[in-house]
């Protein structure tokens, strides 16, 4: 199987690692309703949260903000989960309360018992260093600390965009491989994108370091 194994070794800090916190800290938005509907229970949420804006704190530092349309809570389901169906925006800040990184999704899942995420259409990822990371689906978990998906994905770095299916990758995505490489292209002179020749190389024979 070809893959493309790529590292940074700059300790990169990448926005979706918080999500999971952020969602620890979810606490009210504009308008709250608890659900009681007829029915299956595990088919309805139990509770609904609209024009979600959740601040997160470290020792006192306001470091990320979780914005979202709409949460649904489903903890009766025989697989507890919570669903943002208008998607999630989420915002890192620095020491001086600038954005420097963010990511955005069309639509967002948690299960609980999982602690797994899963991030669906149009899942874009901008990092610390202004890698973008691009994908129609996105997972999550946790427990495993592996963030992954067997779908097209696309990264924009500053000289060259990396094409694929198949992409897995340590929490802080400073070590990520594409598992079937469809193309490198680097970034010509002026701004016009150009092939790099050669057959994607083995995980064994590749490993660049950004």
């Amino acid at each position: 199987m070809n893959t493309l194994n790529l590292t940074n070794n700059r300790g990169i800090t990448i926005a979706i690692f918080v999500v999971v916190m952020s969602f620890s800290f979810i606490a009210c938005g504009d308008k709250t309703e608890s659900v009681i509907i007829e029915g299956e229970r595990h088919e309805i949420p139990s509770l609904k949260e609209y024009d979600i804006i959740t601040i997160i704190s470290d020792s006192g530092i306001t470091r990320y903000r979780l914005t979202s349309q709409e949460l649904l809570v489903y903890d009766k389901a025989s697989e507890p989960h919570s669903i943002f169906p208008q998607g999630v925006y989420l915002e890192r800040f620095d020491q001086n309360y600038n954005i420097d990184a963010h990511l955005t999704a069309n639509r967002a899942k948690y299960f609980e018992q999982k602690a797994l995420w899963q991030l669906n259409d149009s899942v874009k990822i901008v990092n610390l260093e202004g890698e973008i990371f691009e994908t129609d689906e996105l997972f999550w978990n946790q427990n495993e600390g592996r963030i992954y998906t067997e779908q097209f994905m696309k990264i924009t770095q500053s000289d060259k965009i990396i094409t694929g299916d198949g992409f897995e990758s340590n929490e802080t995505m400073t070590q990520y491989v594409i598992k079937r490489p469809k193309g490198i292209f680097q970034m010509g002179d002026e701004g016009e994108l150009v092939e790099i020749e050669g057959e994607p190389q083995t995980e064994n024979e590749s490993q660049t370091e950004n």
